[in-house]
């Protein structure tokens, strides 16, 4: 198996390594197809007035579409890792995504651990999804695995 040399093995992934993506806009488009895809058509996604009566200036993406977009964005990134599965997310919705809403995502490795494989290894990400203003609208930690230098060798 040959794995592009520019993604990063387990052992460049390194506690403190930290980038950030490229942006993304939410648009009407992005929250309507993934209330079709998920069949999730709650009020507060789909009607501004609703959503202007819960206090919010308009209907509000939903918060799985979120981290569906900062794992896109994540994919995306200058940095990238040489991912195998991502085995696990703790994730905070702490904001709302508002159609029009420009977001990003920054990303650190926070911690990084060997397996019984000796071919992979896990690495721990932080995120931080901001908006335009820099408001921070999720945040959590994803669990990697990721080649180690091993494939190279095979």
């Amino acid at each position: 198996m040959r794995i592009d040399p520019a993604l990063l093995r387990y052992e460049q992934a390194e506690p403190g390594l930290s980038f950030e993506t490229g942006g993304i806009t939410v648009t009407e488009g992005h929250i309507l197809g993934f209330a079709g895809l998920t069949g999730d058509f709650f009020d507060i996604h789909t009607d501004d007035e609703y959503a202007r009566a819960l206090g919010y200036p308009g209907r509000v993406a939903h918060g799985l579409l979120g981290l569906a977009l900062c794992d896109g964005l994540k994919n995306r990134a200058p940095v990238r890792f040489a991912a195998i599965v991502s085995l696990n997310w703790r994730w905070s919705f702490t904001g709302p995504i508002l159609v029009g809403d420009r977001i990003a995502a920054r990303i650190t490795v926070l911690a990084k651990r060997a397996t019984r494989n000796p071919a992979r290894g896990i690495v721990t990400l932080g995120f931080e999804l901001l908006n335009q203003r820099g408001e921070v609208v999720q945040k959590g930690e994803n669990d990697l695995m990721v080649h180690t230098a091993a494939i190279d060798a095979a």
